[in-house]
């Protein structure tokens, strides 16, 4: 670990800090200058795959925003690539995978003894470290169980989930299967990042929202369980993150991690309240509230502010990630509000 004893870190771990720590979910993106500068030149899965570049985008607009950790840059669907399920971007419709999964021969076929070929990860991880010393954590990241299922059976966004879902009620045996190779390779994956120095890891689960209470107990808990649990044993705090989740908080609690991410439809206090006030909270600004003009923005940060009344454990951040066209002065600004808006409202 870089830096055990930073403020992010010890909030991950709901103790005490003296402001409440701020970082932005797709904190590096395409609203930054320095970053659209790079992909001029690169494509997306170049910077992923060439550590001194992912290094590079993640330390400029960690150092850019002022911001209290830097996440590591990366995607959420690289581990695909290396169990064998090819995928490319399309041009302003994300990503697409080739071939996608509809039967049990196709998730036999997975393999699940390559993620060291993802080594390129953790080395990006190694350099923005040695950069930032103990001065700023480091978050890795992987794609939860049920996020990358979806993705690998839907070829691709989804509205309805049709497939997923599909395979999941009519093939729990196969779905089972799918779910047990994508937590043995994203363990893998992200214990690798944490030997590389990341401080803490989240979780992705973006497209969880989209199941009942009951489906997600049954089939997708089990296994995101074990994962959280595996990333445990290496000592470093677990953020748990869904959109559209508020259902769910209380079941995600279960897993066992130690950072419930709540995006911002709901109140953050009424989400913490949900969880009993165990561990701590990550969010949770609507990210398009990042184009309204200032007075509304730090209006709205003040009113999470004071929801969480300064309770160790929350960490603020978006309700999901920074949107592309997001006004960057308006990130900066709202970063330093947080640190020291907060600052004068904390519990000891």
């Amino acid at each position: 670990m870089a830096a055990p004893n930073s403020l992010f870190v010890r909030a991950c771990k709901a103790q005490p800090t003296e402001t409440v720590p701020v970082w932005f979910m797709r904190q590096a993106g395409r609203y930054m200058a320095e970053y659209r500068a790079v992909r001029k030149s690169h494509s997306l899965i170049e910077i992923c795959k060439k550590p001194e570049l992912a290094a590079e985008v993640t330390i400029t607009a960690a150092e850019a925003l002022g911001v209290d950790a830097a996440i590591i840059f990366a995607d959420l669907l690289l581990p695909l690539e290396v169990m064998g399920l090819p995928f490319h971007f399309e041009a302003g419709e994300g990503p697409k995978i080739e071939k996608p999964l509809r039967t049990a021969e196709d998730i036999a076929a997975l393999q699940t003894h390559r993620a060291s070929e993802l080594g390129y990860v953790s080395e990006a991880i190694r350099k923005v470290c040695a950069h930032f010393n103990s001065k700023l954590p480091v978050i890795g990241f992987c794609g939860a169980p049920f996020t990358l299922a979806s993705y690998m059976i839907e070829g691709g966004s989804s509205r309805n989930y049709l497939h997923a879902k599909k395979m999941m009620w009519n093939s729990p045996g196969a779905w089972d299967e799918l779910m047990h190779k994508l937590v043995t390779v994203t363990a893998e994956y992200s214990i690798e990042q944490v030997r590389a120095g990341a401080d803490v890891i989240q979780v992705f689960d973006s497209w969880v929202g989209c199941l009942s209470v009951e489906d997600y107990r049954r089939s997708v808990l089990p296994r995101t369980t074990e994962l959280v649990q595996a990333l445990k044993k290496t000592g470093v705090p677990v953020i748990y993150f869904g959109t559209d989740s508020a259902t769910l908080l209380p079941s995600m609690k279960e897993t066992g991690a130690d950072v419930i991410g709540v995006d911002w439809r709901m109140p953050i206090d009424e989400g913490w309240r949900s969880l009993d006030f165990k561990g701590a909270v990550q969010g949770n600004l609507d990210p398009v509230l990042l184009f309204a003009d200032w007075k509304e923005i730090r209006s709205r940060a003040e009113e999470i502010l004071q929801r969480t009344a300064g309770r160790p454990g929350h960490i603020f951040n978006l309700g999901h990630g920074i949107l592309p066209e997001t006004p960057v002065e308006n990130v900066k600004n709202l970063a330093r509000f947080v640190q020291e808006h907060s600052a004068k409202s904390m519990q000891p």
